[in-house]
């Protein structure tokens, strides 16, 4: 994958409370514009609290994060799409309105140009001939593609994926991961948390391995798997890989 000098995320010392509670704890990472990093470790490690740093849905205690060299993370927020691991789509709306909403209004794109956008997006993650039908009548599968399409209808630059296939019964997970590796194939700047290793052996440039707030390792999918340098991430993955 080719890829370009430019810094798209970059957390210098960032601190997260929440009350007596640190769950982020002098974080300093960054991420290569089309880079794949893939973010695992225990439940409560912090993950899910660090990528929602980066859009603004979290904010954090001191420290910095820039998104394209930019602190005003609420500029950046149409630059960064996000998928959470449960779906968010209007059930009173259709799959085709649950995707034009946002560009009608964000972007004020006219009534065609924004269905246009959704049913390129839709075709997309192979889903294009559900359109019209409404969430409750999707699998849970095809409801995370169709999350997947409405962010990016948005045309970010960045994707966030926090979970994304945890909700989902295990004959479901493939259909989402084969959408988001296609995304990663083509070069969009993706950072994921989760427990599906063979997706970070497939397509991640760098795995981080978070431990109880803190940054524990970060290396190479082959490095991490084969050969972790740090006693906490030998057990964590001893602990993933053994199921």
């Amino acid at each position: 994958m080719k890829k370009t000098n430019g810094k798209a995320i970059e957390f210098e010392h960032v601190d997260k409370w929440f009350g007596a509670f640190q769950a982020l704890k002098k974080i300093n990472l960054s991420v290569e514009e089309g880079e794949i990093v893939v973010i695992c470790g225990p439940s409560g490690s912090g993950k899910s609290t660090l990528i929602r740093c980066i859009n603004g849905l979290e904010p954090y205690t001191s420290g910095q994060v820039k998104v394209f060299d930019s602190l005003d993370l609420n500029q950046q927020k149409g630059k960064v799409g996000m998928v959470f691991q449960h779906f968010y789509l209007f059930p009173h709306l259709s799959v085709l309105e649950n995707l034009t909403l946002a560009p009608l209004r964000s972007l004020k794109l006219s009534k065609q140009a924004a269905k246009d956008l959704a049913m390129h997006f839709l075709e997309r993650v192979k889903i294009d001939d559900q359109a019209d039908k409404y969430p409750a009548q999707l699998s849970g599968g095809q409801q995370q593609r169709v999350a997947i399409a409405r962010s990016l209808c948005m045309m970010p630059r960045i994707m966030l994926f926090d979970e994304p296939t945890s909700a989902l019964d295990p004959e479901m997970i493939n259909e989402v991961l084969d959408v988001m590796v296609e995304l990663a194939q083509e070069g969009m700047t993706m950072i994921c948390v989760t427990h599906e290793m063979g997706f970070a052996k497939k397509v991640a440039d760098r795995v981080v391995f978070m431990d109880e707030g803190e940054v524990i390792e970060i290396a190479t999918p082959e490095n991490l798997f084969n050969s972790p340098k740090h006693k906490r991430t030998k057990a964590f993955l001893n602990k993933i890989l053994a199921h």
